[in-house]
């Protein structure tokens, strides 16, 4: 990881799934194909592990029972204000940070009963070129678990022309030439996401910080062991 990694949740390292699927239809078919896949995770680490995990750990795995909700950012600003009183920075608008991730949790437990909640409708400035972009609005979504984001996933941008300008907006064109020429004869609608497993397994348990979660944690002060 390229950037500055100072926080409890991020390392310089880690392993993560990255899924990736053609054929589909919008970005709900990558939100639903993750939600079923956590949603799956969950039963069966409840059913394997659930007891050891509340010994040691001293937690309750607890398995979704219904659809993940969805807000929009700009609904969801609008809901921690009235709550909370919150306001995103300046700097933050369209996007999230980590206070807004935190309240956004403690909004869909009051109002969903769901330790999920999936956020739509970012800023195109805070997203990727390789987004989707319907009226100029990318076509992807933030996961969040238990306060954290866990995933930024979309539709991917498959049409040559249009991929080529979003890159050269972002000032990419240069940088991405190889990978322009994937999609330079066609390419199949396709969307895909990524987990990191250490930030799963961190929440998951309710570990106050990432290290706690992995075999050999490094950040931008430790390389070694």
């Amino acid at each position: 990881r390229a950037e500055n990694s100072n926080s409890n949740r991020h390392a310089t390292e880690f392993t993560s799934i990255d899924l990736e699927f053609s054929y589909i239809d919008s970005f709900y078919d990558v939100m639903h194909m993750e939600q079923e896949m956590l949603i799956y995770m969950l039963k069966h680490m409840k059913e394997t592990y659930g007891e050891e995990i509340k010994n040691v750990f001293h937690t309750e795995v607890i398995v979704p029972t219904k659809d993940f909700p969805v807000i929009k950012l700009s609904d969801l600003y609008k809901e921690l204000e009235k709550r909370y009183g919150y306001q995103i920075p300046e700097e933050d608008v369209g996007d999230l940070n980590a206070e807004t991730e935190k309240l956004a949790f403690k909004f869909a437990m009051e109002e969903y009963q769901s330790e999920f909640l999936f956020i739509t409708d970012f800023s195109k400035a805070k997203r990727p070129f390789y987004h989707m972009r319907e009226n100029d609005v990318p076509q992807g979504y933030d996961l969040i678990w238990r306060g954290v984001e866990i995933t930024t996933g979309a539709q991917r941008e498959h049409r040559y022309d249009v991929l080529k300008k979003q890159a050269e907006e972002k000032g990419l064109g240069d940088d991405v030439k190889f990978y322009l020429e994937f999609f330079k004869y066609g390419c199949p609608p396709h969307g895909g996401f990524g987990l990191g497993m250490d930030r799963l397994t961190m929440l998951l348990l309710e570990l106050p910080h990432l290290r706690e979660a992995m075999f050999l944690y490094r950040n931008p002060s430790r390389l070694t062991p």
